[in-house]
């Protein structure tokens, strides 16, 4: 069996078929039968060119001493140690504690293609390249906050001015202010649904009906009229109308809008006997019920609802095994205690499908009491049935938790990278000499 003769680390000259290259301090004898495996990698052409072509040898090496046949580089000698793995094994494996997208950077150095790389350090890889971006489109929302450009118009300024006092809370102060402003009104605008609702604080009308009281209306109706101005300003200022309207939470903006003014032009506009047919007023009762999408507009002021979003898609996985363990659990349990019960003559389990509902909230620990067994084997059949459903939903909690934690610490990191990389781009241009020597 042949065996690849591995590379040597040590001083004194190179034999011959040999090349002795110095990375960052450390000298490194190969083997040239080896290099030319990949005869189109630097090591190899640098093998195969003669040593008196000192142009050649020049634009591949940063030195060279003939005397001692050695190449010089300075480049980083822990890389190197994965790089030369692609000889040997034919694979590379980025070590612990060396950036990829350095390692990437000396791959394409030494002319050694990306898909030797193993399959974990392609996908580790394909992660940091989306943090890369991320922080580059991070980098970017920041420069045009502080972007003053001189050459657009006064519409173009008053826009962008307006888009950053209603968008960007960190901004500026008055920015600030709204946006407390908008949580504010969120809040108390859902209070108030709630409040509404309750019979001693409602009010009959002319057909002895109870209607929300005068006071929480106008109340809604106010909150409503600053959804409707923040949400129209938002869409005059923004920079890509189309991109502004089909987005997720822009959506939920008009959604929490729109039932108000249909509602409003139901009831004004609509006739005494067409409010009274029963499809428009289920019609109007869908619609106020609607309201509610007007708390999901929380999430545009909360940094850990958005995260918790994120973690939550990052967790579809382990969600859906959980629906699944649950979906086979009820069935098979339902299924058990509609057999088991049938013996007793005061059965409350009428059929499988309505054992369905003894099954969910037994496996989820809720159990009402309205619907339960009577035998000793039903009995039996709930005590295995609630202690599956414990196991079932503690499962997949961990690798939740673990995501969320991941996506927090990870949104974190990204948002003290683009600031960091923010000053580092004003250090360049100079900017923070001058602020320096300005106080």
């Amino acid at each position: 069996m042949w065996t690849v003769p591995k590379p040597k680390y040590r001083r004194g000259s190179c034999d011959e078929g040999e090349i002795a290259v110095n990375i960052g301090g450390v000298r490194v004898e190969l083997f040239g039968d080896v290099l030319n495996r990949y005869p189109e990698s630097r090591l190899a052409v640098l093998l195969n060119c003669s040593t008196q072509d000192h142009e050649v040898i020049s634009s591949l090496c940063d030195d060279f001493d003939p005397g001692r046949k050695e190449f010089y580089f300075d480049r980083d000698p822990d890389a190197f140690k994965c790089i030369i793995d692609v000889y040997y094994f034919d694979e590379i494996h980025i070590k612990p504690g060396i950036c990829p997208i350095c390692f990437i950077k000396e791959m394409e150095f030494w002319k050694i293609d990306q898909c030797v790389l193993d399959e974990c350090c392609k996908s580790y890889l394909s992660e940091k390249e989306e943090e890369l971006t991320e922080i580059a489109n991070k980098v970017k929302v920041i420069l045009e906050d502080l972007e003053v450009d001189r050459f657009i118009t006064r519409t173009q300024r008053c826009r962008r001015f307006l888009w950053r006092l209603m968008e960007k809370p960190g901004s500026s102060l008055p920015a600030r202010v709204i946006a407390i402003i908008s949580f504010l009104s969120v809040l108390v605008s859902a209070l108030v649904m709630c409040i509404g609702t309750i019979p001693e604080l409602q009010v009959k009308n002319a057909d002895d009906k109870l209607v929300e009281h005068p006071t929480l209306e106008g109340i809604d109706t106010a909150c409503m009229l600053w959804f409707t101005a923040e949400y129209l300003l938002r869409l005059a200022s923004s920079p890509n109308k189309l991109h502004f309207t089909l987005s997720f939470m822009n959506a939920i903006d008009f959604l929490a809008i729109m039932p108000f003014y249909v509602v409003l032009t139901l009831t004004s506009l609509g006739t005494a006997s067409m409010m009274e047919l029963a499809n428009v007023q289920q019609a109007v009762q869908a619609l106020r019920i609607m309201r509610i999408a007007r708390i999901f507009k929380l999430a545009r002021h909360s940094s850990g609802l958005q995260t918790l979003t994120y973690a939550l898609k990052s967790s579809l996985k382990e969600l859906g095994l959980l629906l699944m363990y649950m979906g086979v659990g009820i069935f098979v349990f339902s299924a058990l205690a509609y057999t088991m019960e049938q013996s007793h003559p005061e059965t409350l389990f009428s059929s499988i499908p309505q054992s369905f509902w003894w099954a969910i909230i037994t496996m989820t620990t809720v159990g009402y009491g309205d619907i339960y067994p009577k035998t000793t084997l039903g009995r039996c059949n709930a005590a295995v049935s609630f202690l599956c459903g414990v196991i079932a939903i503690a499962l997949p909690i961990h690798p939740i938790i673990n995501n969320f934690v991941v996506v927090y610490n990870k949104q974190r990191v990204l948002e003290t990278a683009a600031k960091h990389e923010v000053e580092l781009m004003e250090l360049k241009n100079g900017r923070g000499v001058r602020r320096k020597c300005s106080n």
